[in-house]
Order: C-alpha cells, then structure tokens, then sequence
C-alpha cells in the first residue's frame, strides 16, 4: 500500500488485451505521462501493455484512471492488474515507452493469455494452495532474483531470463507426474504467460497467484507469511519487503 506522506508514488501495471493498434499509441501515450511529469518505462505490443511509473501521487492516480476508464485504450484495460507503491525518492531517471514483440518473451506463439491462463489465486489463499502436499510449487523468476527471496519450497528453474523457462518447462516437467503446479513472479504478468504455455502443453491444474509476490507482501501479515527474503524490482529501490517497504539502503552498503 503506498504512503500518502510520500512524495513519490509508483504504478506497476499490465494487462493482456488485444491493441493491434500499438504503435499508434505509442505517441499518445508518451506525451501523456511526459505531461503529468512521470518517469519510467512502458512496453506496448500487439498482445497489451506492461509498465512502472513514478511521480507525484495526483499524477499517477490520474495516469491509473486515464489507462483504465479514459479514450485512449478505449475500455480495452478493463482488466488492468494495477499495483501502487511508495518510493522515498524518485526510482526512474527518465520516460521511456518502447513497442515490443510481447509485454514479457517467451517466444512460444502458443501461450496466449487472451485465450487461457491459469486460476488465480488470491494472495490469502495462497498459503493454503502451496501448503498441499501433492502442490508443485514453482519460481517462474530469473536465478538472481530468486536468490534474493522466495516462499519456501519453491522450486527454482535456475534460468537467466524468462525466455528460457520454456526449455526448463520440457526438460524437467511432465503433465502426466506434475498435475498440480502452483506458480509465482513478481507482479503476475510472468505467470499469465507461464500458465499459458503449461495448458498449451497439456498439463491440467495450473494455478497463479494473482497481483504477484507484491501483493502478497502487501496483503499477507508478516506473522503468517510464507515469504522468505526480499522480492527484487527493477528500480532504483532495488528491493522490497513486506508491507512493500523498500530495502534498507545502509543494510546494502554492507553487504
């Protein structure tokens, strides 16, 4: 949950829609957030949009109400998996908004999440899906995020980038023996297109958890957290905690 005392806000976002217009938003897009003074970075693509933006708390909640409710996407981001943190300092240097192949590489043409994904499932439930004996649990992350935190007993596909899970996926899963997966990353967008590409592979009950770890550490007490460590972001906060607290900066400096 963000701070309303801070002065910057920050905004994780996706949503997979059909946009065959991208590349027309583009422009509309940038100039939009440049106008509200945010920082960060967008991906558009034919399959939706991915994004982190920070700045002042007004201009974030009106970027939050422009994706979901204004003209430019026209009601397409009527799902739109919407996260707000706080940072104690702006964590971006600059805007950027890039089009791209896919919102998140996989290159597998199969798994598309506007077709079918997995259950989700909600952070409170979590613990009671992976606590199941018979629950695979799986880290859909790359190997040093993991490294930095992860729930107990999740298995760590040990890939550099995510575009290799699909080799980790044939190589070391099976649908006959691993009927039950339960999978995680960090803001959920990994996992739609992770599931995806599981049931487009046979295999039968694939679950996620919905809004990612950070909901997770957001929702979850401490006291009954499953979560060990610090969920990695991609900014200049590095980490956080539960309760989506950014990690101790002088903790860092001693490591």
């Amino acid at each position: 949950m963000s701070d309303p005392n801070s002065a910057t806000k920050v905004a994780a976002f996706y949503q997979f829609a059909a946009l065959p217009d991208y590349r027309e938003l583009r422009e509309p897009l940038r100039a939009f957030c440049a106008g509200l003074k945010l920082k960060g970075s967008v991906l558009l693509a034919q399959e939706g949009i991915n994004g982190t933006l920070a700045g002042a708390p007004d201009a974030v909640d009106a970027l939050a109400h422009e994706l979901a409710h204004g003209d430019m996407f026209g009601g397409r981001l009527d799902h739109l998996e919407l996260k707000f943190s706080a940072a104690e300092a702006m964590p971006f240097g600059k805007l950027k908004v890039r089009l791209k192949k896919e919102i998140v590489t996989l290159g597998d043409a199969a798994a598309d999440p506007t077709r079918q994904v997995g259950t989700y499932v909600d952070a409170r439930e979590w613990n009671a899906l992976i606590s199941a004996p018979d629950t695979l649990l799986l880290d859909t992350r790359n190997a040093f995020e993991v490294a930095m935190g992860t729930f107990e007993g999740a298995v760590d596909p040990g890939i550099r980038s995510f575009g290799q899970f699909k080799d980790f996926t044939a190589e070391r899963l099976d649908p006959a023996k691993h009927r039950r997966i339960a999978m995680f990353c960090t803001g959920g967008i990994r996992c739609e297109k992770a599931s995806a590409h599981l049931l487009a592979r046979g295999f039968a009950e694939v679950y996620h958890l919905k809004g990612g770890i950070l909901k997770y550490l957001e929702e979850v007490p401490e006291a009954q957290s499953r979560w060990r460590g610090e969920c990695f972001v991609f900014d200049e906060r590095v980490a956080l905690g539960h309760g989506l607290r950014e990690r101790n900066k002088d903790a860092m400096r001693d490591e």
